[in-house]
């Protein structure tokens, strides 16, 4: 199987010191939630990773995470690269514009690493602990889309009632699918919380069984192609040019509503894991070392690949 693993870890900060989400230790050996992200991955058949960085922090990341990890995966024969998500990397004919200092979205880091991607890809928050199933459902799909297809594609649906923090608010996005589990829509819901009776935002309970989105495509190098065209008609119709972004999940809602993509939705039940507040990280460490206990993992982590 050819496919790659694009990893979007721009937002991680410039210093790699305390306080940076994405490289807490987690595991039982220091492990972060990106070696599980990667090691699941490989373990279903990917053979390609990614990495969408910044290029101020292109040195640290490779000592520190790349580097590591390019070491670790050279037994399994798996390839690494690494692309750059810059606010000046525009189309020819736009500019900056001035006071500029936002990202530009999701769907600017995807597109940084299209000259890397010639097979179906799956792509994934460099945050977010996702689980194995999702990665062997994800990669059993991919096996049977065409790259040169812009519009079958999927994503993986995670139960709702599985993707909470117990020490906030969280924003999913609530899916809502055909009668052959296709994706007919996604509705971004803020503010939920764990009530007394299951999930519900702003006071209204939701279905604790409901499929969410947490960011975690399979794509395709031709849908790339048309990403890079609406990216320009993005950039011409801004309407704050300070703060406006590019985002995956609303670009692929308007592709659903214009009938111009088919997004099989690949269920999951595997509970998400992630560092949305600094105290989700006691818990996290709890459930990983659970399943290491449990057999589901090695220690360390990659001995097993």
């Amino acid at each position: 199987m050819n496919a790659s693993l694009v990893i979007m870890a721009a937002g991680i900060g410039s210093r790699f010191s305390g306080g940076i989400k994405q490289l807490e230790k987690v595991g039982p050996s220091g492990e972060i939630i990106m070696d599980y992200s990667i090691h699941d991955a490989v373990k279903a058949g990917f053979n390609h990773v990614v990495f969408v960085i910044r290029r101020d922090i292109e040195k640290e990341f490779h000592e520190i995470i790349g580097g590591r990890i390019q070491e670790m995966l050279r037994p399994a024969n798996v390839k690494c690269d690494y692309v750059f998500q810059s606010l000046d990397d525009l189309p020819d004919g736009f500019t900056l514009p001035e006071g500029r200092t936002k990202p530009w979205g999701t769907c600017q880091a995807v597109l940084s690493a299209a000259d890397k991607l010639h097979n179906p890809f799956a792509v994934i928050n460099a945050d977010d602990y996702y689980g194995q199933s999702a990665y062997r459902s994800m990669a059993e799909y991919l096996k049977g889309l065409d790259p040169e297809n812009p519009e079958k594609l999927c994503m993986s649906g995670f139960v709702l009632k599985n993707t909470l923090s117990e020490n906030g608010s969280v924003t999913r996005g609530v899916c809502s699918m055909d009668d052959k589990g296709m994706l007919s829509g996604i509705k971004e819901t803020k503010n939920i919380v764990i009530g007394k009776e299951g999930p519900e935002a702003d006071g209204v309970r939701l279905d604790a069984e409901s499929l969410v989105s947490m960011n975690m495509w399979g794509l395709t190098p031709a849908f790339l192609r048309g990403m890079a065209s609406s990216f320009r008609d993005f950039l011409s119709n801004l309407s704050d040019p300070k703060k406006d972004e590019f985002l995956l999940p609303v670009y692929i809602g308007d592709l659903l509503k214009a009938g111009k993509a088919q997004i099989r939705v690949l269920p999951t039940t595997d509970k998400w894991f992630g560092v949305t507040y600094k105290e989700d990280a006691a818990s996290v460490r709890d459930s990983l070392k659970a399943l290491h206990d449990g057999g589901v993992y090695a220690s360390p982590l990659f001995s097993d690949l």
